[in-house]
C-alpha cells in the first residue's frame, strides 16, 4: 500500500516583484499536485487486478506521474525562495563549476534565461550530471516528460502561466523570471550542488 504524501510548507518572506497573494494561490495549485498523486495512487491499488479497469488503471498510471512531477518541481521551486535573496558565492563549490562549464555564472544564467523565456508553458531546469561532470540545462513542456533521466535538479525555474499571471499578464514571462531569480536564495541552490 502506497503512503500519502505530505504537502510541505514553506517560509517565504516577501518577494521584490512577486505578490504574496499569487505566490499563495500558486502554493495552493502545488498542494493539489500533491492530493491529486494520492488520490490517484489509492484508485491505482483499487483498480489492480480488475479486468474491467484496465483502460483507466492505464491512464491513472500515465496521470500520476504528472502529479509526481508537479510536486517535486514546486518542492525545489518554492524552497529556492526561503531564507530570503542572497547572491552566489563566487568561492561556492556551485559558482566555480558553472564558471568552468561556461565561462561565467553570467553565462549561465543567460542560457537558463533564454531557455525559460521560450515560446509555452513548462519548466527551466538546470541539471548536473555527477558521471559526465557537467550541467545540462533542459526544458520540459510537461513535467513529467523531457527530463534528464536520474540526473540531480540543481535548480527548478516554474515557466507555467500560472507561475507568472498573477503580477505580469499574458506577455509577462520575462519580467516574471527576472523577478523570481533576483529573489533566489542561491545558497539552497549551491548546497543541492554539493550534496
Amino acid at each position: 500500500m502506497t503512503k500519502d504524501y505530505t504537502a510541505k510548507e514553506f517560509n517565504i518572506p516577501d518577494l521584490e516583484g512577486l505578490s504574496a497573494d499569487g505566490v499563495n494561490a500558486h502554493i495552493g495549485l502545488y498542494n493539489g499536485y500533491v492530493a491529486n498523486f494520492n488520490a490517484i495512487s489509492k484508485l491505482i491499488e483499487q483498480y489492480s487486478g480488475e479486468e474491467s479497469k484496465t483502460h483507466e488503471l492505464s491512464e491513472l498510471l500515465r496521470r500520476r506521474s504528472f502529479e509526481f512531477g508537479g510536486m517535486r518541481l514546486h518542492e525545489y521551486y518554492f524552497s529556492q525562495l526561503e531564507g530570503g535573496a542572497s547572491g552566489l558565492a563566487g568561492d561556492s563549490a556551485l559558482a566555480q563549476a558553472l564558471t568552468a562549464q561556461y565561462g561565467s555564472i553570467e553565462s549561465c544564467m543567460e542560457l537558463l534565461k533564454a531557455t525559460a523565456n521560450m515560446r509555452g508553458p513548462g519548466w527551466a531546469i538546470l541539471y548536473y550530471d555527477p558521471q559526465g561532470g557537467q550541467f545540462h540545462i533542459g526544458f520540459t513542456g510537461e513535467q513529467h516528460q523531457g527530463h534528464f533521466v536520474t540526473l540531480p535538479i540543481i535548480f527548478a525555474l516554474d515557466v507555467w502561466e500560472h507561475a507568472y499571471m498573477p503580477d505580469y499578464g499574458t506577455a509577462g514571462k520575462g519580467g516574471y523570471i527576472d523577478a523570481y531569480l533576483s529573489n533566489v536564495n542561491w545558497s539552497v541552490v549551491a548546497g543541492r550542488f554539493e550534496r
